[in-house]
């Protein structure tokens, strides 16, 4: 019995980007096509097999402790990022100015997918949902030099919408307007969720 429930739901590419090197520059620089191999992203900064922890895993590894690499996507959708933008009260938040790898469009609550969410390219190309990509500030420098006045509303305007990351399960091709199909885990939620996160 399959483990994964393929299901109707699709989504459209509408942006690509690629972040040459961080330490230079969070923003990423568009794209037309991304190969994604099982170290991510060709040329991405954020690519490999394994990678530093950071902050977000610190209750768990020492920071700079190898860990695999399931950050090499950071995958945002259109509704959420125009919802960011509408909470910051202005007019537009460019995907690129908040480091993202790709921008997709149609799938309704994008940001809370269930982990282990399966999305899928026409080549059989396979990106595995790692979980909610939690908004940072480190955008917020980024957004300021376009939008004077407004990077610091980043963080709180983007709490429950700043997409996912994710890694590559299978190799292949990303191009732009391809229709990525989901799959979703079939089983249910765990039954001890609430009193875990009491």
């Amino acid at each position: 019995m399959p483990a994964l429930k393929l299901t109707d739901f699709t989504c459209r590419i509408t942006w690509l980007g690629r972040v040459d090197d961080r330490d230079a520059a969070l923003a990423s620089n568009p794209q037309n096509t991304l190969k994604a191999g099982f170290d991510g992203p060709e040329g991405e900064f954020h690519g490999g097999i394994n990678r530093p922890s950071c902050s977000r895993v610190l209750h768990l590894h020492p920071r700079d402790t190898p860990i695999r690499n399931v950050r090499q996507f950071s995958i945002l959708s259109v509704e959420d990022l125009a919802e960011i933008a509408s909470r910051m009260e202005v007019e537009e938040i460019k995907p690129e100015w908040v480091g993202a790898t790709m921008l997709v469009e149609g799938l309704p609550d994008f940001t809370h997918l269930p982990p282990s969410s399966r999305l899928q390219g026409p080549d059989g190309v396979t990106l595995v949902v790692d979980m909610e990509n939690r908004p940072c500030q480190l955008p917020a420098k980024v957004i300021e030099g376009h939008l004077p006045g407004a990077g610091k509303r980043f963080k709180s305007a983007a709490n429950g919408l700043r997409g996912v990351t994710a890694w590559v399960e299978r190799e292949g091709v990303l191009n732009l307007g391809d229709n990525l199909r989901l799959a979703i885990p079939d089983q249910p939620a765990w039954s001890q969720i609430e009193k875990a996160r009491s």
